[in-house]
C-alpha cells in the first residue's frame, strides 16, 4: 500500500505546526465524503474513546498527515476534517472512498491535560471535602 513519508523536525526548530509522534491510536471509517470547489471533506466516525480528544479546530493526524478538525458530532461519534487542492495532491487520503479505514492519532496534548487531570482530580476532592467539611464546622458555631 501506498503511505505518507514526511522528514521528522529538528529538535529546537521552529514549530508551526502539530505534533505528529507517528502512533496509531485506533481506526475510523469514512462516512462521508464530498467537494465544495476545490476542497475535499471527509466525515470518519470513531469510537467514544477516541472522539474524547478530538475537537473542532484541533489537530488530528490521518494516516500519519496532520490535519486541522472542522467539525466534531459527539452524539453521533464522528468528526469531519477537510483538505485544500495543495494539500490533495501531496498525500493519500483523496484516494480514500466511503466505507474505507483511516489511521487516527489524536492529539497528545490532549492526553497529557487528561493524564494531568487525573492525577490531581483526587486531590482536587479531598480538599472540597475539607472546604464542606469546614463550612459544616461554622453552621455548627453559629
Amino acid at each position: 500500500d501506498v503511505v505518507n513519508l514526511e522528514r521528522a523536525s529538528e529538535i529546537g526548530g521552529r514549530n508551526s505546526g502539530h505534533f505528529v509522534q507517528g502512533h496509531v491510536d485506533g481506526i475510523g471509517n469514512i462516512i462521508d465524503r464530498w467537494a465544495d470547489d476545490d476542497s475535499l471533506f471527509f466525515k470518519v466516525q470513531v469510537d467514544s474513546d477516541l472522539l474524547r480528544y478530538i475537537v473542532p479546530k484541533g489537530f488530528i493526524a490521518l494516516d500519519g498527515t496532520s490535519l486541522t478538525v472542522c467539525e466534531v458530532d459527539t452524539e453521533e461519534k464522528w468528526f469531519t476534517f477537510m483538505l485544500v487542492g495543495y494539500t490533495q495532491s501531496k498525500i493519500i487520503i483523496p484516494k480514500k472512498e466511503i466505507g474505507g479505514k483511516i489511521n487516527i492519532e489524536v492529539d497528545v496534548l490532549g492526553k497529557y491535560s487528561e493524564s494531568a487531570f487525573q492525577t490531581l482530580l483526587p486531590r482536587i476532592e479531598q480538599l472540597e471535602q475539607k472546604v464542606k467539611d469546614l463550612e459544616q464546622q461554622l453552621a455548627d458555631k453559629e
